[in-house]
């Protein structure tokens, strides 16, 4: 297949075994890791949790990804589309509340192979946001809820920490479309996401006013009680910050204890993550599990 699934339009060759686009990633799955996960937001990830697939590569290379080793060194094992969804049903039979795709971007021809034929449990769309609207039309009735990043609003940011200054204008654009498809959220009797948008940001630090900008857009754009907002705080310094040393140190309590006033003056619903969280445990053992 010729790629043109992210904005980056690399049209790229990629066949069941090679790779030549910026996610270096072939055409047929390479995932690192498929387990319950409990440290998603409570609507998410519930009693049971979330059953995350991760998969390996990714269209957009933050430096600072706690990932890095699926994102940017490309970790990971190969599978068929037909062994992708006998993961998703084993998920489901170990009790998970949702099917939750971790960076599906450059794989959403794939996600949509697995979800021809409907599974019994919400879809979730885990991304960071760098999403094709025409890509995520062609999901449209296979995917349940939507999870994207929100990362920066500012060009000259998203160039320096994603080398994509064009993120900012694709990811409203992507944003806009999975609110379209999804409308409202609405949450079951448990409490559960059934369907809706959930729209995150990772502060970093130094960028309360990224923060701010994100959060006023979010307010500005989609009437309250549309979508869901989760405003996290697990920024952890990792791998090589020698060209950002700006990012080189967690953040402080003033920065977080800031952006979550802020947040809760405009009174956006949604999650505020403990500043605790902001530890290298809480990024899962990529090590093949459940593949």
């Amino acid at each position: 297949m010729l790629c043109n699934l992210c904005p980056r339009r690399c049209n790229a060759l990629r066949t069941d075994c090679v790779g030549e686009g910026y996610c270096r990633m072939p055409a047929a799955p390479v995932a690192a890791r498929a387990a319950l996960h409990m440290w998603e937001e409570p609507p998410i990830s519930g009693s049971r949790g979330s059953g995350t697939i991760f998969f390996s590569g990714c269209s957009l290379g933050c430096v600072f990804c706690q990932n890095e080793a699926i994102s940017h060194r490309d970790f990971g094992k190969a599978l068929s589309v037909e062994r992708l969804r006998e993961i998703c049903l084993e998920l489901i039979a170990q009790g998970a509340h949702n099917i939750n795709f971790v960076n599906p971007t450059h794989y959403a021809h794939v996600v949509r192979q697995v979800l021809e034929e409907p599974l019994p449990v919400p879809v979730v769309w885990n991304s960071g946001g760098y999403d094709r609207v025409e890509t995520l039309k062609a999901l449209e009735g296979r995917v349940s809820v939507y999870l994207p990043d929100l990362k920066y609003l500012n060009p000259d940011t998203a160039r320096r920490y994603s080398g994509a200054e064009d993120y900012p204008a694709a990811a409203q654009a992507a944003i806009r479309e999975m609110v379209r498809q999804t409308g409202p959220c609405q949450l079951d009797g448990e409490g559960m996401l059934v369907r809706g948008t959930v729209i995150r940001h990772l502060i970093l630090p130094g960028q309360v006013n990224q923060a701010k900008a994100v959060m006023d857009w979010v307010a500005s754009e989609f009437p309250r009680g549309t979508v869901l907002f989760s405003l996290m705080s697990q920024y952890t310094p990792w791998g090589d910050l020698s060209q950002v040393p700006e990012l080189n140190r967690r953040l402080r309590r003033g920065e977080m204890d800031s952006a979550v006033a802020y947040m809760q003056n405009l009174g956006l619903p949604g999650f505020c993550q403990e500043r605790t969280s902001a530890r290298e445990e809480y990024t899962p053992p990529f090590d093949l599990t459940g593949l």
